[in-house]
């Protein structure tokens, strides 16, 4: 049979995150390519113990249907957080718990866009988002990221060249994949853009929680008077992600369109899961992010100390992090990137991700790459960097 596959889909290739991951199953392999947290985060015995109690005390509602909006005690935890941790005020929002944050990319998508229409995005940017957009029919538009990140001022030349965008998608805070934190005046006029355009903006912040250096910034969110924003938040990096937890706050609306449509995908995210989760906050969770804090310090700094060591004398740059689980290095010019990643994972076994695999148009040209320092082990780390240095001294001489 000649099987009829939809125009969206059509046009998605395999994650290439996901094909090199198959040469990581080889434990020779040194994996720079995952972005797993460190399995040393895993707050193991304490999970067990939570979900030992609630199947004790709790099991019918952990294992009985649910409410699409999500577990109420959750919910009602995740207001007072947003208030305290980061300046988040949800008066006249609504929130809803999701399986993970990359479902709130899909259903807010879902919610806003009709095929054709335009969302405008960070370039490079989280693959996850890229294809959920994809799927839908959505037509991406890249910004350049700067040091500082999203460029304003080719935004605003993408808002006016687009009247159709329906939302700006960013991550704002150690992003995914270049590591990089929009500075409190871009995210100032991010807003102030948004707003003279009548366009939302969804904040995606994975990794905000993860700051180990430097001072904080204040979220997009924060700042939002206007019911313009949608925050995205996750508890994959600071919990676990195999509990697909993630919430989205924003304008009312809004969140009850995207409940419909989560109504559609999955009913509602795992009741147990989230019950999980609930628990694991009443319960010291200041201290479980200091501690994951500690270890991907320690973990960053070694890859930078390895980057500086390694990588730059062969002319390889890279932008330094303050938190978040990657690296994005760049190749002197001229140099064939895709070439020297293949290469590098199937000669050398040190796998790490081509930037193209991030690029809202993969056909053009880039030089960059990621590295994931939180899923190798100190030791992995630095034979891999040193397997590296080697092989990029030989492949750029010739």
């Amino acid at each position: 049979m000649e099987y009829h596959i939809s125009e969206p889909m059509s046009k998605i290739s395999p994650s290439a995150i996901r094909e090199i991951l198959k040469y990581s199953s080889d434990p020779e392999v040194v994996p720079f390519s995952a972005g797993n947290p460190a399995p040393e985060a895993f707050p193991v015995d304490r999970i067990a113990e939570i979900s030992a109690r609630i199947l004790r005390e709790q099991p019918i509602t952990a294992l009985q249907y649910g409410a699409t909006e999500g577990y109420t005690p959750l919910r009602d935890y995740l207001v007072r957080y947003l208030k305290e941790f980061h300046g988040i005020a949800t008066e006249g929002d609504n929130l809803i718990i999701t399986s993970g944050a990359q479902q709130i990319m899909e259903l807010l998508a879902k919610s806003l866009c009709d095929r054709g229409d335009v969302v405008i995005m960070e370039d490079p940017s989280f693959i996850g988002s890229l294809n959920s957009f994809r799927s839908l029919g959505v037509r991406l538009v890249g910004v350049p990221v700067q040091p500082d990140g999203m460029d304003m001022d080719k935004l605003e030349q993408a808002l006016q060249a687009n009247p159709n965008a329906r939302f700006i998608y960013t991550i704002p805070n150690f992003q995914n994949p270049t590591g990089v934190t929009m500075s409190s005046e871009k995210r100032q006029s991010l807003y102030a853009l948004a707003k003279q355009y009548g366009v939302m903006i969804l904040e995606d912040n994975p990794y905000g929680d993860l700051r180990f250096a430097g001072e904080t910034i204040p979220t997009v969110k924060s700042l939002d008077t206007d019911g313009i924003v949608v925050y995205a938040g996750s508890f994959s990096k600071v919990l676990a992600p195999g509990i697909r937890v993630g919430f989205a706050v924003g304008p009312d609306p809004v969140v009850r369109k995207m409940t419909v449509a989560k109504q559609g995908e999955d009913v509602h995210t795992n009741m147990w899961a989230q019950m999980i989760t609930y628990e694991f906050l009443q319960e010291g969770f200041p201290e479980h992010l200091e501690r994951l804090r500690a270890i991907y310090r320690k973990k960053a700094e070694l890859m930078m100390q390895l980057c500086d060591k390694y990588l730059v004398p062969q002319g390889i740059t890279y932008l330094p992090v303050e938190g978040g689980l990657f690296l994005w290095a760049t190749l002197p010019d001229g140099v064939d990137m895709p070439r020297f990643c293949t290469e590098a994972v199937r000669d050398r076994k040190v796998a790490f991700v081509p930037g193209t695999a991030f690029s809202v148009d993969p056909s053009v040209p880039c030089q960059s790459f990621r590295l994931n320092y939180s899923t190798p082990t100190d030791e992995a780390m630095l034979r891999g960097m040193a397997i590296l240095g080697d092989f990029a001294a030989d492949f750029l001489k010739g």
